[in-house]
């Protein structure tokens, strides 16, 4: 299966990054493509997009100041089938990429990569006890390559951890965060 692009123009304002490609968005070639996954509803209910798209426009979302990757393009039926070792050797690209295209924000799209990146973006004497627990939503106390970083819940239906309103309510507070950072 080939990788999914990444949509990341030099006018990026929030990079969005997905943990990896679903089998379904990769057979179709499309980021959020699973029958489920709430993303695109969530991004226009936000209003981080003006007008409702779907996973056929991904390439799209250049047009609002939104870049669109994923932290390991290997497709798997479940984040659950990634490798700690993935996410770790992903990290270096991650960061090579914001720091290219200078985002005002990355926003990562499921707790399990705030986890990963949080021990990796603070200075070792940064790091207290308490801090290297399962990452929380919102903002984040660290950076990615000097870039402020914000943790959503995953958009996918398999995440029944959160409601769509309390996603939405999620989505809404990182649109607001871009109107404040613009």
């Amino acid at each position: 299966m080939k990788a999914l692009p990444d949509y990341i123009e030099s006018s990026v304002q929030v990079l969005l990054v997905g943990i990896n490609p679903g089998l379904r968005s990769t057979q179709v070639g499309h980021h959020f493509a699973g029958h489920s996954n709430r993303f695109w509803k969530l991004l226009y209910e936000a209003r981080l997009i003006t007008e409702p798209l779907n996973y056929r426009d991904d390439w799209r979302v250049p047009e609002w100041g939104l870049g669109l990757t994923n932290m390991i393009p290997r497709p798997t039926a479940g984040s659950a089938d990634l490798k700690q070792a993935e996410y770790h050797a992903s990290c270096h690209e991650l960061k090579r990429k914001v720091e290219r295209y200078q985002p005002a924000i990355v926003a990562l799209l499921g707790l399990t990569l705030g986890s990963i990146l949080d021990p990796m973006c603070r200075k070792p004497q940064d790091i207290e006890p308490s801090l290297q627990t399962r990452s929380k939503v919102g903002v984040q106390p660290y950076r990615l390559a000097d870039t402020q970083v914000f943790v959503l819940p995953n958009p996918s239906g398999r995440n029944a951890h959160y409601s769509y309103q309390i996603m939405l309510n999620l989505f809404q507070d990182l649109q607001r965060l871009r109107e404040e950072v613009q």
